[in-house]
């Protein structure tokens, strides 16, 4: 029996590979042509970099660019913003630009200009904080002093002029929105007309008031303040040039014992006063939002806590009038804060696409305001000063028509025009949300 050598088979290797065959050159070129950026046979060095990940790197860069400089979980950085922006506009008043624009209005574009330069957040927790909780807070501490009886009883017959243009204001909002209707806005235009009303009869704080409860995007009430404000200060200038011919009153007022404690008293701010302001201001704020909850009462709480605060004052006039040096100093900073936020929740794209529209309406608006109040006023024989304060509060409000009486020299009706700025105050939140859901939404 054999034995069969497992090594004794032949064994078969592949052949080698042939060796690589160098690639044939351009006729044109040869074995030392070394190409260059002109040579047809030039190409750049590719790197082999993934399109995902330089996808992934240029979200998360333009993710950290559009971050703004103050983040909205920054508690700290966000309310100092807005301190500092209200203070700015506060003190902008004693310069000429911003005595021209209203620290109102600079708060706003400062804020603005804020928000869309990335400096700080167009949405945050403070901010909700300041429309939900600082801007009812305001409202009492401005209407300490809205006692109904003295109003009529001080006022005489300016309050009839005031009224007059009331009615002048309702009926221009009618022309106005007819000539200019502002379709462009949809649903927001009859609201800002109807908040716009109320800022030519009241005041700031209830065009404030009436775009909340109408439920206003901030972009538009930001482009109604900022056309607004620069037409009032066009009417303004034309104001005291109708009043250039009238001459100041020859005789002190018996009141001016009363201005001048005031005026004192308003410079000042107690401790005392200060925080029992506070406290019975959360106290309306309280029973209006109460209230509001319990009826079932459409539109915020801003109505109810204006309501409650006029009738107290009426009813305690001593009480609140002693309160309410300290509730305007402190209601003047939080106003300045929400006009803050109204900036800062605004769209310069937008603001500038519907402040065109916004801005013609209220040239309208003011100009048949004006013509109404001088023209039926001239006819029922009233005193052109007496229409002029009047016209004043309804437009500007207690402080314009108060300081114009005191740059003229109107000494009577320096209390007399701050009370029928209140009075207007007190009164065109309601008018102008009745007035814009009964007749200004079917237009």
């Amino acid at each position: 029996m054999g034995v069969k050598l497992l090594f004794s088979q032949p064994i078969h290797h592949p052949p080698p590979p042939p060796p690589p065959r160098r690639p044939r050159l351009p006729p044109h070129c040869n074995a030392f042509h070394i190409p260059n950026i002109q040579s047809p046979s030039f190409q750049y060095p590719s790197f082999s970099i993934r399109k995902e990940s330089l996808k992934r790197t240029s979200l998360v860069a333009r993710a950290q660019l559009n971050f703004p400089l103050i983040s909205p979980q920054d508690q700290w950085g966000t309310w100092a913003a807005l301190f500092a922006t209200g203070a700015f506009g506060i003190w902008s008043e004693k310069t000429t630009i911003g005595s021209a624009l209203s620290g109102a209005l600079v708060s706003t574009l400062i804020g603005l200009a804020a928000s869309n330069l990335g400096i700080i957040a167009s949405e945050a927790a403070a901010y909700d904080v300041v429309l939900n909780f600082l801007l009812p807070l305001a409202v009492p501490l401005l209407l300490f002093r809205a006692d109904m009886r003295r109003v009529v009883r001080s006022t005489g017959k300016l309050l009839l002029a005031f009224l007059l243009g009331s009615v002048a204001t309702t009926v221009a909002t009618v022309v106005a929105l007819f000539l200019v209707p502002m379709r462009s806005l949809g649903q927001d235009g009859w609201k800002i007309a109807a908040a716009l009303m109320g800022r030519h009869i009241g005041g700031a704080v209830n065009y404030v008031a009436i775009s909340k409860a109408l439920d206003v995007s901030p972009s538009v009430v930001a482009a109604g303040l900022a056309a607004d404000n620069v037409i009032c200060a066009v009417y303004f200038t034309t104001l005291f040039a109708l009043a250039a011919k009238i001459p100041a009153e020859t005789s002190a007022s018996t009141s001016d014992a009363e201005i001048k404690e005031e005026s004192e008293s308003g410079n000042k701010l107690p401790v005392l006063q200060a925080a029992t302001a506070l406290a019975v201001s959360f106290i309306i704020c309280k029973s209006g939002s109460f209230f509001t909850k319990y009826f079932g009462i459409q539109g915020g709480s801003l109505p109810a806590i204006t309501a409650i605060v006029v009738v107290l004052a009426t009813v305690l006039p001593n009480q609140f009038a002693y309160l309410a040096p300290s509730g305007e100093a402190m209601a003047l900073i939080l106003m300045q804060v929400f006009f803050t936020v109204i900036g800062a929740s605004g769209s310069i794209r937008e603001v500038m696409s519907t402040a065109p529209s916004i801005f013609l309406f209220s040239l309208i608006q003011i100009v048949v305001h004006l013509a109404i109040i001088l023209g039926v006023g001239k006819l029922l024989r009233f005193d052109p000063k007496l229409l002029l304060i009047a016209s004043n509060a309804n437009v500007g409000g207690p402080t314009t028509a108060g300081g114009m009486a005191t740059a003229k020299g109107w000494t009577s009706l320096v209390v007399p025009g701050i009370l029928a700025g209140i009075f207007g105050i007190a009164i065109a939140t309601f008018l102008g949300i009745a007035f814009g859901k009964a007749v200004l939404v079917f237009m």
